[in-house]
């Protein structure tokens, strides 16, 4: 598919970590990001946990005034994004500013804004509602900061596909600078969703775990006593760059881009098809695209939320894209540490992946001390794999059936 793309930088704030070396190096050792909520009251709620980002302090990183314009979920992203290009050691300017984009979606954008100026507007009327108020919340302005931010005046977009947002917006990413679009973008999701509203939105419709006593064992992908996800926050953004300048510039590269897949259900709001026929044609559409065949992927990140029915039908899905060789492979979940970050999780995940292809190391996904029978695929169970990964899958799949997936590969020189 035209150029090639390749990732040569990676900036992380998540549940485990406010860095991207901190979170991977607790995501190798099976840490759970997990425990009780800490910024609202949850006396009267059936779910009282969630995976929190812990000491983050926003004016280590802006001042009073900046604060009063961007979200929690901007500062996240823009935070992250300066990780990123700190990490690519790719520099932005006049030369090269109009073929640098950023892609950078969220799930929901700015709820814990919405939340506090609904309160100002009842308590003390209309007049008193800033008039920053619109470009904190809405969820493309992640994006526009970033932008401002870093000097990228090339595609300046961002979408919103629920849970699969962040794969999105990094494939999306990857088709622009192969059509010729951009030479390089900022890509990722970012999300900073744990609020009351959300909370009691998603425990009304009884999609979240209430292991409330024992909230580092709540996030238990494919395990038989599953019995919701766990809402999580942070932002995952990568540095996608034309292959051919990554290397003249001598820029480390963690992995290639090699597929891209997307498909929708057309089957039900928030329930995949029980054939998981959905995640199959987004799966094997990346296969296709990429060249790359099925036997040798050797590990797939999946969208594994720990809900009843989505892992079931995710490693049925597996089996008819992979057949025999899904019993040889890992397919395990990073959510059983990070919780479920929305739309910044394909891009905490993508990050995950690349990293599995540059290190050879898998990351475990912890309590699965009762797996379901239902869900017998290797998951690298509590403990990292050190393994060759040749190339690897990353799945997200959201409400109102929207499915992608990622794969990325070993760079060959």
């Amino acid at each position: 598919m035209g150029r090639r793309v390749v990732i040569t930088g990676m900036g992380l704030i998540s549940p485990l970590g406010l860095d991207l070396p901190t979170s991977w190096q607790a995501l190798q050792a099976g840490k759970s990001g997990v425990g009780p909520i800490t910024r609202f009251d949850t006396t009267d709620y059936a779910c009282k946990i969630a995976a929190e980002v812990q000491g983050f302090n926003p004016g280590d990183h802006f001042s009073a005034k900046e604060l009063r314009k961007i979200d929690l979920f901007t500062q996240y992203g823009m935070v992250c994004s300066a990780e990123a290009l700190k990490d690519s050691g790719f520099r932005i300017d006049d030369g090269n500013a109009e073929r640098v984009g950023v892609y950078i979606g969220s799930g929901i954008g700015g709820l814990p804004i919405m939340e506090t100026t609904y309160r100002t507007l009842l308590e003390r009327g209309p007049k008193r509602v800033s008039p920053f108020f619109i470009p904190a919340m809405i969820l493309n302005l992640a994006a526009g900061n970033i932008s401002i931010q870093t000097g990228a005046k090339g595609p300046n977009m961002a979408l919103a596909t629920a849970c699969a947002t962040g794969t999105h917006a990094v494939g999306e990413s990857y088709r622009l600078i192969a059509e010729g679009y951009a030479d390089a973008m900022i890509s990722g999701g970012t999300e900073s969703g744990v609020s009351a509203l959300a909370m009691a939105g998603f425990s009304s419709m009884k999609a979240l775990s209430t292991r409330n006593d024992e909230p580092e064992r709540a996030s238990r992908p494919f395990a038989a006593d599953r019995d919701g996800f766990v809402l999580g926050e942070g932002a995952g953004i990568l540095i996608l760059e034309e292959r051919d300048a990554a290397m003249a510039r001598g820029a480390r590269i963690y992995a290639e881009v090699t597929g891209y897949g997307m498909s929708g259900d057309a089957y039900h709001i928030s329930a995949p098809p029980e054939d998981g026929s959905g995640a199959v044609r987004a799966m094997s559409t990346a296969l296709e695209r990429s060249g790359i065949r099925p036997v040798v992927v050797d590990f797939i990140n999946a969208h594994g939320t720990s809900s009843p029915a989505g892992d079931e039908i995710e490693v049925l899905a597996v089996k008819q894209v992979f057949g025999d060789h899904a019993y040889k492979l890992v397919c395990g979940s990073t959510k059983s540490m990070t919780g479920h970050l929305l739309g910044a999780a394909g891009g905490l995940e993508a990050i995950v992946v690349a990293l599995a292809v540059a290190e050879n190391v898998v990351p475990p996904t912890i309590n699965q001390e009762n797996p379901d029978p239902e869900c017998d695929l290797d998951t690298a169970p509590e403990v990292k794999r050190e393994m060759t990964v040749r190339n690897a899958l990353s799945n997200s799949f959201g409400f109102g059936g929207t499915n992608a997936t990622l794969i990325l590969s070993k760079h060959q020189y």
